[in-house]
């Protein structure tokens, strides 16, 4: 008996120790990687879910040269300058009353400085007062060293009957010594004299590239409207203008309690006492083109404040009884009409003012009882509630939006830091239909950028993804499961040698690639010949069955019979290739008799549907061919596992070759297959240069194959070069990457729970 070397025996334990304990420490580290990046891009997602905050960071009387005169409007400006930081320069303005604006500083201290003098826009005395939202007011500037400016444009009504249009421009920056600098300027945009008949008692003004239009409304419910128009213009290019006077007087459905001209000054929006919105819309000449009058509150609900949201497009209407909507025009075939299209805030009082964002959907309101309400119009999200120690009288936003103002009757001032977080997504707008500007209907809509509101949807980015998985999958799973069966049983052992490894390079090749040749290559191809390919479909099975019926009467002889025993491919190749040229030769005349000369015209004549040459089938064979190997390699590894034992007892007793492996080979290898199913669809679903470079990135809800879409993965590279970091795109995009890693997950859960059962049923396999 041999004795035993136990220096030997020592050393291969040690050995073995070491390996287990390497091998279990690779294991935990790649879980905690796995587990720390899900933390990571779950953590950067997060605070697109947290609401907004504010800090109050003043409250103190307004300097005395200020309380002489009623205060009318605030406005405020902040610059921070870092995050959590509070090192900052804020300063702000008042217009009086009594025609004067005083602009402040608001010093370390907290209390503000007057930086007189203000501006003086008049001699008499103001009556009202409607703030105008420009149209980008990011683009006003005082000089090339202001960072941003607090450029806000007011309607100013005098007691006279005239109206002036005047812009207040604030800014605060430090210097290169870190010394607080205020800038600030008054612009008067554009006046209008008194009406010649009446008294005005509300006036709202705006100027533009068509000139000063002005509506003023008059004790007796009449409204004014003037507008400058163009007369002539001579050779040399100058113009001659003159103001048009039109009176609004018939088919008016109440009295008037608010008003609003959009930007071009073309439309006005007027609401009354009784929940009717009037809608009057002028022509270049000052004549009106259509006027109707809509019900917006059935129950005859007071109108109270009425503003412009950013953009131009949507209608923001305050009511009596607190609530807080917008109204858009949609058109139709028969008519166009305004509509409400979003519900935000109900409040306890009256809302009696409306403060649009100068940079988002944002509204900041304020109610009867004193309170401020900032709200963001597309998400329908309440953002926060602001009061002071007394009710405000009045209210200030920042062209930032990174601060409020507000002061009460006795003119005690509130100065509050908003971080507004990221009101534009909810759970509505990322995965539910929103009701955007310009659109008829509530949509799922992507546009990140190029827009005056982002659309962050989900939902056609998702659909995307589910939508090239689905293609490919179609393609890829019969072509590599057919293949996995012959290779496995009807071909020879030196066949199958040479095969398999040549199916497992094609997974060497990089994806790069296969987008690269899909879009320079395939898509064109598809272009030209889509019809041939269709064709084939017919032509292809056609010569099958007919070759097959030869063969019937072929195979008596021995080389035929010679050829069954695994060389069936030889014969197959020359009928794939006769089957693809009859398609081809076919084609010029199939494309002729059904689709008039142009397959590509006939599809949009009769759905309305484009053809993309990057489309989803084209994407489908490269992504295919990326998941081929995958599946294949899997499959046949899992039919090769089967004991030979099972498979000679079928054939023993009489079973074909077909019917072993469907009836006892597939069922028994099903747990592998499937799971390499899976994991093909997986390696689909988080493909990402492929579906980059072969599709047209079009987020679209549309199953057709002849058209684009976006993928999760390829959202992600499409996006992440113009995403600022901690901005709503940045984190919506980690949100992206959290959905597919989420989506992959559950994926192979269930693959795992699949396979697992049918290990059971079937046994060990």
């Amino acid at each position: 008996m041999a004795s035993l070397d136990r220096t030997r025996l020592a050393a291969v334990k040690f050995w073995d120790m070491i390996a287990r304990a390497v091998i279990t420490l690779g294991g935990v580290v790649i879980i905690a990687s796995v587990i720390l990046i899900l933390l990571l891009i779950v953590w950067v997602t997060l605070p697109l879910f947290t609401g907004a905050s504010s800090d109050a960071r003043i409250a103190i009387p307004a300097p005395p040269a200020a309380t002489d005169a009623a205060i009318l409007a605030v406005g405020v400006d902040l610059v921070v300058l870092g995050e959590g930081r509070h090192e900052n320069a804020m300063s702000g303005y008042v217009v009086r009353d009594d025609g004067t604006v005083m602009f402040l500083e608001f010093l370390d201290s907290g209390a503000p400085e007057a930086r007189a003098p203000g501006g003086q826009l008049g001699d008499s005395r103001i009556l009202g007062v409607e703030q105008v939202v420009p149209p980008d007011a990011r683009k006003d500037a005082t000089v090339a060293a202001v960072h941003a400016s607090d450029a806000s444009k007011y309607t100013l009504l005098w007691d006279d009957g005239s109206a002036s249009l005047v812009e207040a421009i604030l800014a605060g920056r430090f210097d290169q010594r870190g010394k607080r600098i205020l800038e600030h300027r008054l612009k008067v945009r554009g006046e209008v004299g008194p009406v010649p008949q009446g008294k005005a008692t509300m006036a709202v003004m705006r100027s533009g590239e068509n000139g000063t239009t002005c509506a003023r409304l008059m004790a007796d419910n009449r409204i004014s409207l003037s507008r400058e128009v163009t007369v002539s213009q001579g050779l040399l290019g100058g113009t001659t203008t003159e103001t048009r006077y039109l009176w609004i007087d018939r088919n008016i459905p109440g009295k008037i309690t608010a008003m609003t001209l959009n930007q071009a000054g073309d439309t006005l929006y007027a609401g009354t006492d009784n929940g009717r919105l009037l809608v009057v819309q002028t022509d270049d000449e000052g004549g009106i083109v259509f006027q109707d009058a809509v019900v917006a509150f059935p129950d005859e609900r007071a109108i109270t404040a009425l503003a412009m949201v950013y953009g131009d497009v949507s209608l923001a209407v305050g009511d009596s009884q607190g609530g807080l909507t917008t109204w858009s025009e949609i058109r139709t075939e028969e008519e166009r009409r305004l509509v409400r299209i979003h519900e935000l805030g109900q409040y306890a009082s009256p809302v009696i003012a409306i403060r649009p964002s100068q940079r988002d959907q944002t509204l900041l309101s304020l109610t009867e009882d004193g309170s401020a309400h900032l709200d963001y119009v597309t998400s329908e999200k309440h953002l926060l509630s602001l009061r002071g120690s007394s009710r405000l009288a009045w209210v200030g936003y920042s062209e930032r939006g990174n601060a409020i103002i507000g002061g009460d009757a006795t003119a005690q001032l509130y100065v509050w830091h908003v971080s507004p977080g990221h009101p534009e997504v909810s759970w509505k707008t990322l995965f539910g239909k929103v009701w955007y500007d310009n659109h008829d209907e509530p949509k799922y809509l992507w546009q990140s950028s190029g827009a005056d509101e982002p659309k962050f949807s989900l939902v056609p980015i998702i659909f995307g993804t589910l939508k090239a998985t689905v293609y490919a999958m179609l393609f890829a799973t019969p072509l590599a499961l057919f293949g996995a069966m012959y290779v496995s049983y009807f071909t020879t052992p030196a066949f199958r040698n040479v095969i398999k490894p040549m199916v497992e390079v094609m997974a060497a090749v990089p994806s790069v690639v296969v987008g690269f040749l899909v879009l320079l290559w395939l898509a064109p191809l598809l272009d030209d010949w889509i019809v041939a390919v269709f064709v084939s479909f017919l032509t292809m099975p056609a010569c099958f069955v007919a070759f097959m019926t030869a063969w019937q009467w072929l195979r008596k002889y021995d080389w035929g019979k010679r050829v069954e025993n695994g060389y069936e491919f030889i014969v197959l190749i020359p009928v794939v290739i006769v089957g693809a040229a009859l398609a081809v030769w076919l084609e010029p005349f199939v494309t002729a008799w059904m689709f008039d000369g142009s397959f590509q015209q006939w599809l949009f004549d009769s759905t309305g549907n484009r053809y993309d040459p990057l489309n989803s089938l084209a994407v489908a064979f490269g992504l295919g061919y990326a998941v081929i190997p995958i599946i294949f390699s899997m499959s046949e590894d899992s039919l090769s596992a089967i004991p030979h034992e099972l498979a000679a007892s079928s054939l023993a007793l009489g079973a074909s070759r077909w019917q072993t492996v469907s009836r006892v080979i597939l069922p028994s290898a099903s747990p592998g297959i499937f799971a390499a199913v899976m994991i093909g669809f997986g390696r689909a679903v988080g493909e990402t240069m492929i579906v980059f470079m072969a599709t047209g990135n079009t987020p679209i809800l549309d199953w057709s194959p002849f058209n684009g879409f976006r993928t999760l993965s390829a959202n992600i590279a499409v996006e992440i070069p113009e995403a600022a970091r901690g901005e709503t795109l940045y984190r919506i995009l980690f949100l992206c990457a959290v959905i597919l890693f989420g989506l992959t997950f559950l994926l192979n859960t269930v693959a795992e729970t699949v396979r697992q059962r049918l290990r059971r049923k079937y046994g060990r396999y």
